[in-house]
């Protein structure tokens, strides 16, 4: 595995290194977010350790340029010293994928950064069209569509939608939803209501009606149309 870790604490970074080179992987780093930003456009990673705190240019920037001039999906990991949900929207609607609290374990952020790969490379296998209504969404391309228009997901945006359209009308459970998302390690619950939030906000501000809905204490569903509730 190819990472590129932009962090400007030098402790971390040697930490970093001494823990996951041995493991045999392949590391790149930047101490700014310029410098990190290079990197990520010349080359291809499998995943990216971003500080949110970066002098230049911040976390939240970088990865909105990295999703939105650069077209790049490569999954996004943010590390942060902050724990409250605004932060943890403000990462997500930047394009993170996932995020850790400083201090963190070495162990759990190896094992999140597996999980976030794994996903990547198993939602490019396969080039399925999902329908529910007016949404399409082409698991080959990552193109999602509602009534022809394009929407602008994160990665973990993507997974939760596929997976909600594959059972559509059925209720899928919160725990179901954070698995596959997650797997076997999932962050606290505020970190799926975020992820909800944001597929909302996509699927479903600018239209007539909502198609994902809230089952309260249960989970979320996808609806095709407004008289289905």
């Amino acid at each position: 595995m190819r990472l590129l870790i932009i962090e400007d604490n030098p402790d971390i970074v040697a930490n970093l290194y001494g823990f996951l080179e041995p493991k045999g992987y392949v590391l790149d780093s930047a101490g700014n977010g310029y410098g990190g930003l290079a990197l990520a456009a010349q080359n291809d990673y499998d995943a990216v350790v971003l500080d949110v705190m970066l002098p230049g240019l911040n976390g939240l920037e970088l990865c909105q340029k990295l999703r939105g001039e650069l077209r790049k999906a490569t999954p996004v990991l943010m590390l942060t010293a902050r724990d409250t949900l605004e932060d943890k929207v403000a990462g997500f609607d930047s394009g993170a994928d996932d995020y850790l609290v400083k201090p963190f374990s070495l162990v759990e952020l190896e094992v999140r950064l597996k999980a976030l790969v794994r996903r990547a490379r198993g939602t490019h296998g396969g080039n399925a069209v999902l329908t529910v209504g007016e949404l399409t969404f082409d698991t080959g391309t990552f193109e999602a569509r509602r009534a022809g228009r394009p929407l602008a997901l994160t990665k973990t945006g993507y997974t939760i939608l596929k997976l909600l359209m594959k059972e559509a009308p059925k209720v899928v459970s919160r725990d179901a939803v954070a698995h596959e998302v997650w797997g076997d390690n999932p962050p606290d619950s505020d970190a799926l209501r975020v992820h909800i939030h944001a597929l909302r906000q996509a699927l479903d501000k600018p239209y007539p009606f909502a198609m994902l809905r809230t089952i309260s204490g249960i989970g979320y569903k996808l609806v095709p149309s407004d008289e289905q509730g």
